[in-house]
């Protein structure tokens, strides 16, 4: 399956419409925090207008963002000045009042608009946030993302190191035990580049089979050092993805395909892409030229992204990764990898609590640093990474949108591939995803 490849075409946008004051309010905020635009690639004139001159008043933007609300919640077109004008392409907007709207129509713009105003909530918290305004961290995670996050029990961690200790090899501390067989599987520099090459083509087929992606996409692989992430994807506009990998730290074996997956095929790019074509280009959706953190669209993109791996290669991938690793004479153990998987499933969650200690209890950073190597098993500077990312002022929050992304995409895929290309296609909210999710399997953890 292949979707044909069109000429790159920012679609059309009234600045005074609700879809038009939402990307300019996004690229508004964007200029008091650094990383917050994650991509965009609509009409260029509302970029040049938010970079010109001093960034705007937070305040502004705060009250921007409560009009924009209450415009959402009347019956304002999304895609008409408020004036009632025409598109800018000369088309009549459709929306749920239309006198020409069926009933189609009608459903659509009402999931379009509750899509948008779940993205202009998490806006206006952060813009609050910036503007000094104290919020609760449990009550910012849950208004930007769409989630409350929640602490996992330290009892269930010392079951998961108790699972641990019984299928990792070897004798002596579990800790220590763990950290000398993951850094073990540290892929050797010169082979890094292969071994990415190699799972991304593979995967990129299996999602071509799966679900489709557009004639001409692109990615482009860089190493870089000096981030909070491990990897990250610069979607550029024009089914162009550029993807870089942290080498701050060794890159293990046993995440190398998790990483390509997350980021690639069917991850990040296919999202993006597959959006690109089907919402931007096809639909006029001009809402989807901009991707923002502190967003619900992010919680579900990096949940989408996480279950990518196990709806391509099967609930149980290693076997496949292998198939990649092992001729390049890179070390890894299959059926070890797929038990400790197994036994770590709660150890996802350690990074979570490690933010409600440091951004509820108020805890010293350096101790959460030392609870986040004991419960999760790691050596101090993976540690170190994992606390460098939840101080960071723009991803402080956003570890939840791996923990319960994941956990929430997984409910509502139950298994069906249709729905995952549910995901990678519709504009879908946390709350729609919650209302239509079935009973949650079991999570096949990472090493």
């Amino acid at each position: 399956m292949s979707q044909a490849r069109r000429p790159h075409v920012a679609p059309p946008v009234e600045p005074g419409s609700p879809v038009g004051r939402y990307l300019r309010l996004g690229l508004a905020l964007g200029r008091h925090l650094d990383g917050l635009v994650d991509a965009y690639y609509g009409p260029p004139h509302l970029a040049a207008e938010a970079a010109d001159g001093s960034p705007r008043p937070l305040s502004s933007l705060v009250a921007e963002a409560r009009a924009l609300l209450d415009d959402l919640d009347g019956s304002a077109p999304l895609d008409l000045a408020p004036d009632g004008g025409r598109r800018a392409d000369g088309l009549a907007g459709t929306h749920a009042g239309a006198v020409d709207a069926g009933p189609v129509a009608a459903t659509d713009d009402i999931a379009r608009r509750r899509w948008l105003r779940a993205q202009v909530v998490g806006l206006s918290v952060t813009a609050r946030r910036l503007a000094g305004e104290r919020i609760a961290y449990a009550d910012e995670v849950e208004w930007c993302y769409g989630v409350r996050p929640r602490r996992v029990p330290e009892d269930d961690l010392a079951a998961a190191h108790r699972r641990l200790d019984e299928v990792l090899p070897g004798s002596g501390p579990l800790g220590e035990r763990l950290v000398a067989w993951r850094e073990s599987h540290a892929v050797p520099p010169e082979l890094l580049r292969p071994a990415i090459s190699s799972l991304m083509e593979d995967l990129r087929e299996r999602t071509r089979r799966s679900f489709g992606l557009p004639d001409g996409e692109q990615v482009d692989f860089e190493l870089v050092t000096g981030t909070p992430w491990a990897g990250f994807n610069y979607y550029l506009g024009d089914l162009h993805s550029r993807v870089a990998v942290n080498v701050d730290l060794p890159v293990l074996s046993t995440s190398v395909a998790h990483l390509v997956a997350h980021e690639t095929y069917p991850g990040h790019h296919t999202e993006h892409t597959r959006k690109e074509i089907g919402l931007v280009q096809d639909r006029h959706r001009a809402e989807e030229t901009i991707f923002l953190v502190g967003t619900p669209q992010c919680l579900v993109a990096e949940g989408l992204a996480d279950l990518g791996l196990e709806v391509v290669a099967g609930r149980r991938p290693e076997p496949v990764v292998a198939e990649h690793l092992h001729p390049l004479g890179i070390r890894y153990d299959t059926d070890v990898v797929a038990a400790v998987a197994a036994a770590s499933e709660a150890l996802g969650a350690v990074r979570q609590n490690a933010a409600f200690r440091l951004h509820e209890d108020g805890a010293d950073p350096e101790v959460v640093v030392a609870e986040v190597a004991h419960w999760g098993l790691l050596p101090r500077d993976r540690a170190e990474k994992a606390v460098a990312f939840l101080t960071h002022p723009t991803w402080r929050a956003y570890l939840t949108c791996y923990v319960e992304g994941y956990r929430l995409c997984r409910r509502f895929v139950a298994g069906d591939p249709a729905r995952f290309d549910r995901l990678l296609a519709e504009q879908l909210t946390p709350a729609q995803l919650d209302a239509e999710a079935t009973e949650e399997p079991a999570r096949p953890a990472r090493a």
